[in-house]
């Protein structure tokens, strides 16, 4: 192997510490199944951090597929190990938001990852999941 001074430094730097210099990258199929139709969009945010969930616009990333009756897949390729948690719903309308009645009920079909049960404002810890080095599937059912 021919290494640069500069790489060679951070590598013998690395090893001192006891860390790697790369970390593993893997992709995360999400499957969501009970899309009713095929009006609008099926948006998909991930989240790593309990206090942006369910919080769009801060999701870590975003996924928007047009929906299709049945099953729909997305990918969020190249995801570090750790703990993520994931919100979907179907943006009937294509407004970009889930809408809800009273500003708390959601009137579009929507789900999390684990398909917990909840009531009221669902929490990170109820969806969230651990994912590792290697490729990793969850399905989602949406509720309507």
């Amino acid at each position: 192997m021919n290494h640069s001074p500069t790489r060679l430094a951070t590598l013998v730097l690395a090893a001192a510490l006891g860390c790697s210099t790369t970390h593993a990258a893997a992709p995360l199929e999400v499957q969501l199944t009970g899309v009713q139709h095929a009006r609008g969009a099926i948006r998909v945010g991930l989240y790593a951090d309990e206090k942006t969930f369910r919080k769009e616009a801060q999701a870590l990333a975003l996924q928007q597929v047009p929906a299709t009756p049945g099953n729909v897949v997305v990918r969020f390729d190249d995801l570090a190990p750790g703990r993520y948690a994931i919100m979907a719903y179907h943006d009937e309308d294509g407004n970009g938001e889930m809408n809800r009645r009273f500003g708390m009920f959601p009137t579009e079909g929507y789900g999390l990852s684990n398909n917990p049960q909840v009531v009221g404002p669902p929490a990170f810890a109820d969806s969230a999941f651990e994912a590792g080095e290697k490729a990793h599937t969850i399905t989602i059912e949406l509720r309507y």
